[in-house]
C-alpha cells in the first residue's frame, strides 16, 4: 500500500525550514525531531566557525512541497 504524504506539515509548520545552531547534541536533536515528523533533508549541511563554536545549518523540506 502506498501512502500519500500530508499536503501540509504538522502543527502549522512551514514547508521549508533552515535549522541553524551550534554543532552540538541539541542541533542534532532538532534535526532528528524534524525528520521524525516527516521532513526530509534538502541539500548538504553548511558549517562555519564564529571564533568560538562551529555553527551549522541544514535545510529541510516537507515532501509534498517539493516536486521530484
Amino acid at each position: 500500500m502506498t501512502t500519500t504524504p500530508d499536503a501540509k506539515p504538522p502543527n502549522d509548520g512551514l514547508p521549508y525550514r533552515l535549522i541553524t545552531g551550534k554543532d552540538d547534541a541539541q542541533f542534532c536533536r532538532r534535526i532528528s525531531e524534524a525528520l521524525a515528523l516527516g521532513y526530509k533533508l534538502y541539500g548538504s549541511p553548511a558549517c562555519t566557525f564564529n571564533g568560538t563554536d562551529v555553527i551549522v545549518a541544514q535545510a529541510i523540506v516537507w515532501p509534498a512541497a517539493v516536486k521530484e
